[in-house]
């Protein structure tokens, strides 16, 4: 594949991103992924500064190649976690979940590579303005964390690439290589993926929630919580008492007692598939085997390139 904007940024053979997810990004899959040619991500969001240090210094032993931090602004130590990435030269962050102005001109001015997570154009041009150097445009079918406009990541990309002058990166239901070849085709240079990664040998899921997400079908994720922070879980009976508190007239302090602390830990770490929070994306349901994170790359890549061969059929 042809070098771009992104796979030159980021010193990497493929445009294809890991995405930093909460409880299943650690280093094992961060290395992996880079090893196969992709750019790995660690997840810091669910990390304490020492155990993020420790699985940016075991990324390091596991690779040499180009890895990233995601960074979510919002994080309670975020501090403590810039002070680790800064001391443990990450060269490369993704920051999500905040204004990426507080933080990216301190990257910049060290040379770091910056880029941030966006669900608007009006975002994006805000990352744009911020200095960062590529997007992330994620579309209303990711897992995890998303964005309140609910737009889709068909209409979403084109907006945004319309928008900056900045490299964009794809990401919400990319999970294979006919969404990364339609991506390219709405104008990003890169995909990010997510929940195909979840669902990889060395993801840092839990096996249960592994197991839970190659038997989704459709229908079976919703964004839900949009008055905390909108998320896209499987239902399971802790998204049921979620649906039953807004029937109920719950107010946001209410919701925010239900959800409490530790959910997601619980759900997608420890595997607890009644009471825990179970964040996935739609693409969940385009799936159904757990691979190695090398072989999710290749088939991605062996994917993309046949589809790109035969895409003058399409116009016949």
């Amino acid at each position: 594949m042809k070098k771009n904007r992104i796979t030159n940024l980021f010193g990497v053979e493929y445009p294809i991103i890991q995405a930093g997810m909460i409880w299943c990004s650690g280093w094992e899959l961060a290395s992996a992924v880079s090893n196969a040619g992709g750019l790995g991500i660690i997840g810091s969001g669910s990390m304490y500064p020492d155990i993020l240090r420790d699985h940016i210094r075991k990324c390091k032993a596991a690779t040499n190649k180009p890895f990233g931090v995601n960074l979510p602004l919002l994080y309670p130590q975020i501090a403590d976690h810039i002070s680790v990435i800064l001391e443990e030269g990450v060269r490369i962050v993704f920051t999500s979940a905040g204004n990426p102005k507080t933080y990216a001109g301190a990257f910049k001015e060290k040379g770091f590579t910056v880029v941030h997570v966006v669900s608007s154009s009006k975002f994006a041009l805000k990352a744009q303005e911020a200095g960062c150097d590529a997007v992330v445009a994620e579309g209303f079918e990711a897992g995890g964390h998303n964005g309140r406009e609910e737009t889709t990541t068909l209409c979403l990309i084109p907006a945004v690439v319309d928008a900056v002058d900045i490299p964009v990166i794809a990401a919400g239901g990319i999970h294979d290589g006919r969404s990364m070849a339609a991506a390219f085709a709405l104008g990003a240079e890169a995909v990010q993926v997510g929940s195909r990664f979840v669902a990889s040998l060395e993801s840092s899921a839990h096996e249960n929630f592994k197991n839970s997400v190659i038997h989704t079908v459709e229908g079976d994720t919703r964004l839900t919580l949009k008055e905390i922070t909108p998320v896209r879980l499987i239902k399971n009976d802790f998204y049921q008492k979620v649906e039953d508190a807004y029937q109920n007239g719950a107010d946001l302090t209410q919701l925010k007692e239900l959800l409490g602390r530790g959910r997601a830990k619980k759900g997608m770490f420890e595997g607890d598939l009644i009471e825990g929070e179970l964040e996935i994306g739609q693409a969940s349901a385009m799936f159904k085997d757990i691979l190695p994170a090398a072989e999710i790359v290749k088939n991605m890549m062996n994917e993309y390139r046949e589809v790109v061969a035969n895409a003058g059929f399409w116009l016949d």
